[in-house]
Formats: structure tokens, sequence, C-alpha cells
């Protein structure tokens, strides 16, 4: 409970100096809501939200998990193989310089308006964090425990599974967490570019609309749920990695 009570605090400061600031500058509605009206859209159109931010959460754990189905055995192939590291991997980083938001458009005209082109968006946000974290790693095993495992005669599937793939699990729940913050944005921009439905849809509609309130509502929805999969995604790492020292100083901390 200590570790949400700061946060906690501190967004109830923040909601304080929003409501005043409001009132003692005379914000118009269209510019800025104040929170209460945010609160009471949130109320009152709760199910019309809900029903779009079901349409963004498939598309948002659909691109995180096929980024670790794609990310952790791409990443296995470059460390296994200097060739293809050397091979891929300035491509991969050279594809992060580019925009994900100018390939959009070009997804959606060649898979069309549905599910799977926004899949593909947060997948391609979500996937180069998972990638790079797991083979740095995977590389971080000390030279010595490699070389005992050679003496011993493991074949190089028993070096991966034993060594080198337990060592990277740390490194790959930490680029996770920056996965699914990146995954939901990924599929925000799915949205934007082409769609009938979702968060993303609902941020133009809105924004076309000068309807500030629903704006908002939808960028709480949006922080609400970016909050939830972060912690979900911490919570697998203390239920899968216990042991590991970042795991116990944090349990440690929490009871201070």
């Amino acid at each position: 409970m200590k570790a949400f009570f700061y946060p906690l605090v501190t967004v109830l400061l923040l909601i304080v100096a929003w409501h005043f600031a409001v009132i003692v500058f005379h914000i118009p509605t269209y510019l800025l809501p104040a929170p209460e009206m945010v609160l009471e859209r949130l109320a009152s159109d709760w199910s019309f939200i809900l029903k779009h931010s079901w349409v963004t959460i498939y598309e948002t754990i659909g691109g995180f998990l096929l980024s670790i189905v794609i990310g952790v055995p791409l990443a296995i192939i470059l460390v296994a193989s200097p060739t293809i590291d050397r091979a891929l991997m300035p491509l991969l980083v050279l594809s992060q310089t580019f925009p994900k938001i100018a390939l959009a458009p070009l997804i959606i005209i060649w898979f069309g308006l549905g599910l799977f082109p926004k899949l593909l968006v947060s997948f391609l946000v979500a996937f180069f964090p998972v990638l790079i974290s797991t083979v740095v790693g995977m590389r971080a095993v000390e030279i010595e425990m490699l070389e005992l495992a050679r003496s011993m005669r493991a074949s190089m599937f028993q070096i991966f599974w034993k060594f080198r793939i337990p060592f990277a699990l740390p490194n790959l729940f930490a680029g996770m967490k920056v996965a699914i913050a990146f995954a939901i944005v990924g599929a925000i921009i799915g949205e934007w570019v082409g769609a009938n439905q979702g968060l993303g849809y609902l941020l133009l509609q809105s924004n076309a609309n000068l309807d500030t309130a629903l704006l908002f509502s939808v960028l709480v929805v949006l922080l609400v749920l970016g909050v939830v999969f972060y912690y979900a995604v911490e919570w697998l790492e203390r239920m899968l990695l216990p042991w590991h020292a970042s795991v116990r100083i944090e349990g440690l901390q929490a009871t201070i």
C-alpha cells in the first residue's frame, strides 16, 4: 500500500490544482474542462467508452504478445549467429529511426481497416525494446560460465536453455515494461490512421467536434490502461523472478 500512497497523493494534488486553475483563470470549457466535468462524462458515457476501450485493449495485448513471440526467438538467433547479427542488427536499428506513424498509412492500405493492421502497428512499435533487451541480457552472461559449460560438452541448445535465457529474463521483463507502454501508443496510431472504433478513433472524433470533456475522458482511460498493463507485467515478473535482486530490493523498500 505504501508504494501507491505517494503517487495517489500526487494525482489528487494535481486534480485539485487543475480544479482551482480552471476557476481562477476562467478557462473556457472547450480549452480545459473542469475535472468534475470529465468525471461526469466518464460516468454518463462509461458503456460507450468501454465498448471502444475493448478494441484498443485487444490491439494492445495482441501487438505486445506478438512482439514477444517474434522478438525473443529473433534475439536468440542474433546471439547464436554472429553472421546473422552483423547482417540484420544494423537494419533493425535503422528501422527504429523511421517514424511508425508514417508507415501506418501504408499498412492500412495493404491490409485494410480490420484488426490485423492495428495489431501490426502496435507490434512494430513494441518489438524493438523486447528484442534489444533480450539480446543484451543473453550477451551479459559471464565468459567463464560459458567456457565452463562448453568444457562440460554442453550443446548450444543447452547453453541457451540453462544459461543465456535464464540470465536474460530480468532484461526481458525490463524490455516488456517498455514494450507494453509502446504497444498502447502503436494501437492508437493505427486507429488514428484508419478506424471506426477504438480509443484512438474517439480521440479524433472528440477533437473534430471540440468535445474536450470526452477527449479528456478518453485520455484518463488510456492513462489507467497504461498503469494497469505496466503493473500486470511487473506482477508477472515478481511471480516468475522472485530470486532476482531488483525484485527483492523493491520488496524490502516497500516495507520500509
